[in-house]
């Protein structure tokens, strides 16, 4: 049997992959420190261990993958401790490669979109370098991921660990997600749960392409089987500007207003992944329309109040 080892596996996404591969008859270890855990329990017979990828603890047994999915992912969470997570992003990967080493091991990183910065190339394709501002407050997140690849790329250059993989992964969201996430979608439906005005920051002409997580983690697992050592960027090239997102999270819950805010200091303006690559080298693409995901969100977090 496959044994994987998910770092960051009591997370949104990384719990989600791990149920996946759970049922597909995989064998799943855990590691995760609990800074922001789903609020779904892991899977019964996932193996869990309580640690930090800055300082892991002893791994028994053997190691097939490596998903390294350790960090904080919503800017209202990573700019509380941008210490750890540069340390997590760059010491975290560091030890895991180290592990993918000593096994002969798969080690897929998870990456971001948030590396190309405030693009000025659009879509966003794998050859765009990014326009990141390494001074900004967001800028633990990026330049941590932007280095966490580049580690994993000198891995693979020399020898130590030849079967690497990179997602770039573009914003996600699906059932999972804990309703203080603090990235939009969470905060839109809260709010409109609540009855309170939707928070729109800026004009609400930026814009974002969300990806269903059961979608997301169908890529990841392709990119994982496959052998593809450059990045890969995953998500859904379908593009909404936040004005329209509002919207529709007004359209499935009720119209509960809107209240605008200033524009965060380089947030950017356009966001849309070229998946070109995931669709001619793995054969994916999202399946789950967006208003379909966000209907199935809603459902979720209207559960956790009950």
């Amino acid at each position: 049997m496959t044994r994987v080892l998910i770092t960051g596996g009591a997370g949104f996404v990384g719990r989600n992959l791990a149920e996946r591969l759970v049922n597909d008859g995989v064998d799943v270890v855990v590691l995760d420190n609990l800074s922001s855990p789903s609020p779904i329990p892991l899977p019964q017979h996932v193996e869990f261990i309580h640690g930090s990828v800055v300082d892991p603890q002893q791994i028994d047994g053997p190691i097939d993958i490596i998903f390294n999915l350790a960090s904080p992912a919503s800017p209202p969470r990573y700019v509380l401790d941008p210490i750890g997570t540069l340390r997590t992003g760059a010491e975290g990967a560091r030890r895991m490669l180290d592990l993918a080493e000593a096994h002969g091991a798969v080690f897929l990183q998870a990456s971001t979109s948030e590396i190309y910065g405030d693009p000025t190339v659009h879509p966003q394709n794998e050859s765009y370098n990014g326009n990141v501002d390494v001074t900004s407050p967001r800028a633990c997140y990026d330049e941590a991921k932007r280095y966490a690849e580049a580690l994993t790329q000198a891995y693979r250059r020399t020898g130590a660990v030849r079967n690497v993989r990179i997602a770039r992964i573009f914003n996600t969201y699906g059932p999972g997600m804990a309703p203080d996430d603090g990235r939009v979608i969470t905060n839109f439906v809260t709010q409109a749960l609540a009855g309170e005005p939707l928070t729109i920051y800026g004009d609400g002409s930026q814009t974002r392409s969300f990806c269903y997580v059961d979608d997301l983690v169908e890529g990841i697992i392709r990119l994982a089987a496959s052998e593809i050592t450059d990045p890969v960027n995953l998500g859904n090239p379908s593009e909404f500007t936040m004005a329209e997102v509002a919207d529709l999270v007004s359209s499935l819950i009720g119209d509960t207003g809107r209240t605008y805010k200033e524009l965060p200091h380089a947030d950017p303006a356009r966001r849309r992944p070229d998946i070109t690559k995931a669709r001619t080298e793995l054969g994916w693409e999202p399946a789950i329309a967006f208003d379909d995901g966000l209907a199935k969100t809603i459902r979720y977090l209207e559960s956790l109040d009950r």
